[in-house]
């Protein structure tokens, strides 16, 4: 059984009884969350179905500490997160979060007006199985109406949740609705927020975050991990184990592809997923992938591994990744020399190999020719050399790579370019969450925070505690999405999952320094 957290609060179990297809119907009659904007839904709607008349999928009760449709005289709090106003009328919802469930209410109105919650298990994307749950109107005599409390999250089934207050007058079609947001479980820091909001992106089907993607979802995962680590909230160790299981025979198994650089980050993902389990066969998948990346070292432009198996193109991210998978291997495998060997020569081989320009940034590859190609200086391959550079310190003691790696953390957290008005912001950022670049801010602060958290003196904290300050204040909605951008305006994007990882890893960087 999969749960949510390890420890539930006195889960009292009772009248469990589910719909058969209601996890089906969530997937296959989604309705697609668009036009909500600013929390304000408002399109013609047909005429509500009486209160009484609810569907089939309305019927499939949660259960948690309480089941659906209690009281709200009964609950111990009341918090109005979001609100939202449709003709005179205020819409709120209402979440307690002590019971973990929220109700809506209609105020200023008249008899007839209507009131109902949608619940949502994506991050309210789709809400079929979710829909107009408590469907009321207001009686005779009165101004005002609630519905009656319904939960989440469903803690044993569908995941993590989240609900809205809808509502309409009653002689109009028109319907608003409120912005998605949820009970304070698994959400008691930023990260925690973060984190919880991320796995409501990932695909129980596919063990992968929703979009699918293939690298992103490395990272995505890695992120997820890095919070169980760092804050300590183990509730979402469960998609670790569920990702490799459904995923581990994909592709070309064991998590490698022909891309080197796609399984060079899924590599990583395994190292941390050991640290955090210490389950050795996640250690033996991250070395298949090493030993993947390294039969694919060549000796064109005097060595490094190249980006795809049939393409020789070297670049850099490829390569960072060799080197941290590498020292990371040898740092975890008790009497490991051919890790190290391997780790020392990828750096050594980059640092020679012009990449690294001459404002000690880091450009995307090299040319026909094996000299500094001049492509931008993406935020991720500023980002990857540093927690490299910090493993293969572990590795090996050496004083000299500690310098060459704060020389470039200099570099990059100072730069004008990648951080105009001192906020972090990717090289032609777009208003999306599915591109690559839109998880590219993420492994830079990443790979910034193990460098920050490896020095004593934690010289990169007030700079990431200035993004983390600046991301969720600006590019953040009720529900602990976060945008593209960091320093604002937010933009919450239809659907990807690498504006959401990216945040996550900020903030996991600026709590572990």
């Amino acid at each position: 059984m999969t749960t949510l957290s390890e420890t539930p609060p006195n889960r009292t179990h009772r009248r469990i009884r589910r719909h058969p297809g209601a996890r089906a119907g969530r997937q296959a009659r989604g309705r697609t969350a668009a036009l909500v904007v600013a929390g304000l839904l408002a399109v013609p709607l047909a005429p509500a179905p009486p209160a009484q008349a609810a569907s089939a999928a309305q019927l499939a009760e949660i259960c948690d500490i309480y089941c659906d449709a209690r009281d709200p005289a009964s609950a111990t709090g009341d918090r109005v997160p979001v609100t939202a106003t449709i003709h005179g009328r205020t819409l709120r919802l209402h979440v307690s979060d002590p019971d973990v469930m929220g109700w809506g209410s209609i105020e200023g109105g008249q008899p007839g007006d209507e009131v109902w919650l949608d619940r949502s298990f994506d991050g309210g994307k789709t809400w079929a199985s979710g829909s107009r749950l408590g469907a009321t109107t207001v009686p005779s005599g009165s101004t005002g109406w609630r519905t009656q409390m319904y939960n989440v999250d469903d803690w044993n089934n569908t995941g993590v949740g989240a609900l809205r207050a809808c509502g309409k007058a009653g002689d109009r079609a028109e319907i608003a609705c409120t912005a998605w947001a949820r009970n304070d479980r698994n959400a008691w820091s930023r990260s925690t927020e973060a984190a919880t909001a991320l796995m409501m992106l990932w695909d129980r089907n596919t063990g992968l975050f929703e979009t699918n993607g293939w690298w992103t979802g490395a990272n995505a995962l890695t992120a997820v991990i890095d919070n169980a680590r760092i804050s300590g909230m183990n509730s979402y160790r469960y998609a670790i184990a569920q990702t490799y299981d459904k995923n581990v025979n994909a592709r070309d198994g064991q998590f490698r592809n022909e891309y080197l650089d796609d399984t060079g980050w899924w590599g990583l993902a395994w190292v941390a997923a050991y640290d955090l389990t210490g389950d050795s066969r996640y250690l033996s998948t991250a070395r298949a992938d090493a030993d993947h990346m390294r039969a694919y070292w060549t000796d064109k432009c005097g060595g490094g591994v190249q980006w795809n198996t049939g393409i020789a193109y070297k670049n850099a991210i490829t390569n960072e990744l060799y080197v941290q998978l590498n020292a990371a291997l040898h740092n975890r495998i008790p009497g490991d020399t051919t890790y190290r060997q391997r780790a020392v020569e990828g750096w050594e081989w980059f640092r020679d190999s012009g990449m690294i320009n001459s404002g000690n940034l880091v450009n995307d590859g090299l040319n026909d020719s094996c000299a500094n190609n001049g492509q931008p200086t993406w935020t991720y391959n500023q980002g990857v050399i540093l927690g490299a550079l910090a493993e293969l310190h572990r590795a090996t003691g050496d004083a000299a790579l500690l310098e060459t790696a704060q020389d470039l953390a200099d570099a990059s957290t100072t730069s004008s370019y990648l951080n105009p008005g001192g906020i972090l912001r990717e090289v032609n950022e777009g208003d999306d969450c599915t591109s690559d670049g839109a998880s590219f801010k993420g492994a830079y602060v990443r790979g910034l925070g193990k460098l920050n958290a490896y020095l004593a003196d934690r010289p990169y904290g007030a700079y990431l505690d200035r993004q983390a300050d600046a991301a969720y204040g600006n590019d953040r909605d009720a529900l602990g999405m976060y945008g593209p951008h960091w320093a604002g305006p937010l933009v919450r994007p239809a659907s990807g999952h690498g504006c959401q990882h990216g945040a996550l890893d900020l903030l996991n960087a600026a709590e572990a320094g």
